[in-house]
């Protein structure tokens, strides 16, 4: 009798615990149900292995053929569609910009974010993957690679040191060498190039050469004439930008919105280059890189911006366009326009990398500087992926959390407090834009779970008695 009873106490305990730890999270989440965003590509393999998410995405992409958005939803197999496909890994993947199946991954993107907007918006999110390097980042490897600073020597003209640059390198110098003779190729009397071709040379320059050479050739900065012009003229612009006629800016933006490509990198750059009051630099999130990076993602496309001319004293950047002819969205077409005519952002990002300089974002109430203890690391190796940040931690939050381990309750109304998280939550916190996040009722599980097994060992010794 006494063991009957001490195995039914075994298995009472035993399934308390089952319970506190949860049911194990399906594939592609994780314990709190929160998806763990994943590429386009690899999200619609996802998909295509769940027999009711592939029939739904078929549903959906006959419902997009042809169709504008009010036809689509109102057809109820349509909306139906959409709506389970919200809760698919498909609604919240991404794209990197220069991966292998780039194309194909926007083209998932668009399938289903397409359906979801209401009408033509000015503004679309961004369908690649949040940028994390910063300037300061491109300003190291250019002084490693080239052995120079993109500011050394204010006398110099650095559009032609960045050429030089570009030239050590082989990579760089085959694929300058060759969008500048594609662009610069005449065809016929009349027509002096092939801008197709001239664009898809552009396009594999700047996404194949890494941004410490395609950078110091396009926001070099200059004190002369000479140096603006040669600067003007590192996209060949008589090929790539201008024209005989300028077309109306909205027409030349719907004509953009019908390529998968032109349509994200348009995207992007109105995400990373908004211009942003609530910021120190007009940038969001204070990134010029991300700015400046979206900017040289638009180079090789219909939207093509470029310097309108060779002047020293201020710059102005502008696609081959106007809002002539736009009747009454003339407003709108002056907004359009203006993101990159009148852009602080993107006028403060090009201005900051031709200074040599970054943005320092530090706390707004920053505590003491604390000497951490000391530590053996390893000296960090250059990192193979230039998009990678090295994530800095501040060190007044260790000695606070200590505080917080040694006073226990003294501190749990103090702003302090609420730095000390768990290692995974600090994780959740610094990449908000990763929907990677932590069950916080695990830890309770494992607290009680905890307190629970050292009681299982006192009941049987009762029972035994």
């Amino acid at each position: 009798m006494i063991l009957a009873n001490a195995f039914c106490i075994v298995l009472f305990v035993d399934e308390i615990l089952r319970s506190l730890a949860g049911p194990p999270s399906p594939p592609g989440q994780d314990p709190h149900g929160w998806r763990v965003p994943v590429d386009c590509v690899r999200a619609n393999e996802l998909c295509a292995a769940e027999p009711s998410c592939s029939s739904r995405y078929r549903t959906l992409r006959q419902c997009l053929a042809g169709r504008d958005r009010n036809t689509m939803l109102a057809n109820k197999e349509c909306q139906a569609a959409l709506e389970v496909l919200q809760e698919s890994p498909l609604y919240d993947c991404r794209c990197k910009r220069g991966m292998k199946k780039e194309l194909q991954c926007l083209q998932i993107y668009w399938s289903i974010h397409l359906g979801l907007t209401e009408g033509e918006e000015f503004y679309e999110a961004s369908p690649y993957e949040p940028v994390t390097s910063r300037l300061s980042d491109i300003f190291r490897l250019a002084s490693i690679f080239s052995g120079m600073d993109p500011a050394t020597n204010s006398k110099s003209n650095h559009c032609l040191d960045a050429a030089k640059a570009c030239n050590l390198n082989d990579n760089c110098k085959r694929l300058r060498s060759g969008y500048i003779s594609t662009c610069s190729k005449e065809i016929s009397a009349t027509e002096h190039c092939s801008r197709r071709k001239c664009h898809k040379a552009l396009r594999q320059f700047f996404d194949r050469v890494p941004s410490e050479y395609t950078y110091r050739l396009l926001f070099c900065s200059c004190k002369d004439q000479a140096c603006a012009e040669r600067r003007r003229q590192t996209i060949v612009p008589s090929c790539s930008y201008e024209d005989k006629e300028k077309p109306n800016c909205l027409d030349l933006r719907n004509t953009c919105r019908t390529d998968h490509l032109c349509r994200s990198r348009l995207a992007d750059f109105h995400t990373n280059c908004q211009a942003s009051f609530q910021s120190l630099t007009s940038c969001p999130g204070d990134n010029y890189q991300a700015c400046l990076g979206s900017y040289a993602g638009l180079i090789g496309f219909d939207m093509t911006p470029n310097y309108v001319d060779a002047s020293t004293t201020s710059i102005t950047i502008s696609p081959w366009c106007s809002c002539k002819g736009s009747g009454n969205m003339e407003e709108e077409c002056e907004k359009f326009l203006r993101d990159f005519t009148e852009n602080p952002c993107l006028g403060n990002a090009i201005q900051a990398f031709g200074n040599g300089t970054d943005v320092n974002i530090s706390p707004k109430n920053p505590s003491p500087p604390i000497t951490p203890p000391p530590k053996t690391e390893k000296s960090p190796a250059l990192p193979d992926d230039i998009n990678d940040s090295n994530t800095m931690y501040d060190t007044s939050v260790i000695t606070t959390c200590t505080s917080v381990q040694e006073h226990g309750p003294k501190l749990n109304k103090s702003k302090e407090q609420s730095l000390c998280y768990s290692e995974t939550q600090l994780t959740t916190d610094i990449m908000p834009d990763q929907k990677t996040f932590v069950d916080q009722k695990a830890g309770g599980s494992r607290h009680w779970a905890g307190r629970i097994l050292p009681v299982v060992p006192i009941l049987l010794l009762k029972l035994a008695l």
